[in-house]
């Protein structure tokens, strides 16, 4: 059986958590944060879950 390649670029946007879980940043984060309120900027720090089936994460991610 072929065994796929690692999406890198996918891989790179993503945390897989101890128990399995797929944690995903925030998008639009990286400038013009400083007119936003103190509870947006706090708010986008934290991780997101990301929801993607185990089948579809193993094409991107088959050593994971």
């Amino acid at each position: 059986m072929a065994t796929g390649k690692t999406n890198k670029a996918f891989a790179k946007r993503l945390k897989i958590t101890k128990d399995g879980r797929v944690l995903k940043r925030n998008p639009g984060q990286n400038h013009f944060r400083a007119r936003k309120s103190r509870g947006f900027q706090l708010d986008a720090k934290r991780s997101g879950e990301l929801s993607i089936s185990k089948k579809e994460l193993g094409r991107y991610l088959p050593f994971k």
